[in-house]
Parts: structure tokens; C-alpha cells; sequence
């Protein structure tokens, strides 16, 4: 139960708190939480055995991570309409059909972000609408192949690593 909050820093994607919290048992502790206004991610597949992924520079992790697009969420943006909007921003196609695959908490020891996946098919292609903060270039690969990759450790993505496993479980797409 949370006792009291006390905002630390305001930044342009997170908010980092202190929370006091009543636990379970009874014990209060001070956590440190990062709130996050979610983010939505794709796996765009141009046909049933090939999909796109981004090559994407990543600051925190010292150089470039293959990754399936993704961002966050607009204030009061719909999970799927930012999926939609990704899917077109980062790859440049238009998904004409996105499937639900899940929804995973990326770090739920110290922050309460969560990821809606989706699996887009029938692109078509539009131009790409990078943001000045974006490096990336898109990559086409088979499906089976980008699984053999998270299998090798070559993808190290959370959010892609998920994606992907749980669109496998849909194999082949409908």
C-alpha cells in the first residue's frame, strides 16, 4: 500500500519517485520507482515467413540493438494506435491488421513500464518518419531466422525477444 510519494525528477520519458509502501508483511520500506507512460511494440511481418527489424543506436547499451519498432505512448494514446503509429515511423510500412500477442512489465523491481506487443500484417509501404533521436535502419529477415538469433543471444532485446517467442506460437500467421 502506498504511504506517501515525492516526485525526484521529471524527464521527458520518465519520472523517477520515492514511495513509502506498506508491503505484504507488514514491514515499510522506501522504494525508488520509475513511472513510464507504457510503450507498444510490433512485429511486422511482410509476408508469412519474413518480417522487419530495426537496427537501432541505444545510448544505455553502448551501440546498436536489432530490435522490432517500437515507442512509447502519446498522453491518452490507445495501445494499438501507437503500435500502428511505430510500425509506420520507425519501418515505413503500414500494418492493414495488427494481432494482439501480449503484454510484458520490462522491469517491475523499480518501474511500472509496460509494453503492449502486437504482430502487424498486410504492410504496406509509406515513408518513414524517423525523430531527431532516432538512428536506425530496417532490416528484413525470415522469421525462422530471427528466432535462430534470440536463440543464439544475437538479440538481446527484452521487449523483441517476447515479441518474437510469442508470435512463434502463432506460426505460421493467419
Amino acid at each position: 500500500m502506498l504511504v506517501s510519494s515525492r516526485e525526484i525528477h521529471r524527464g521527458k520519458v520518465v519520472h523517477l519517485f520515492e514511495d513509502t509502501v506498506v508491503l505484504p508483511n507488514g514491514n515499510t520500506t522506501t522504494l525508488d520507482m520509475i513511472r513510464h507512460p507504457g510503450a507498444a511494440a510490433v512485429v511486422p511481418f511482410l509476408d508469412a515467413r519474413t518480417i522487419l527489424l530495426v537496427r537501432q543506436f541505444r545510448h544505455a547499451a553502448g551501440g546498436n540493438l536489432l530490435e522490432i519498432p517500437a515507442g512509447k505512448l502519446d498522453p491518452g494514446e490507445p495501445p494499438e494506435a501507437c503500435a500502428a503509429r511505430e510500425t509506420e515511423e520507425e519501418a515505413g510500412y503500414r500494418a492493414g491488421r495488427l494481432v494482439r500477442l501480449g503484454a510484458i512489465l520490462t522491469t517491475p523491481g523499480f518501474t511500472d513500464e509496460i509494453i503492449h506487443l502486437y504482430a502487424g500484417f498486410d504492410l504496406v509501404p509509406v515513408p518513414s518518419r524517423l525523430e531527431a533521436d532516432e538512428c536506425l535502419t530496417v532490416e528484413t529477415f525470415a522469421f525462422a531466422d530471427a528466432l535462430a538469433l534470440v536463440d543464439r543471444g544475437e538479440i538481446q532485446d527484452a521487449k523483441t525477444i517476447s515479441a518474437l517467442l510469442l508470435a512463434a506460437r502463432h506460426w505460421p500467421p493467419a
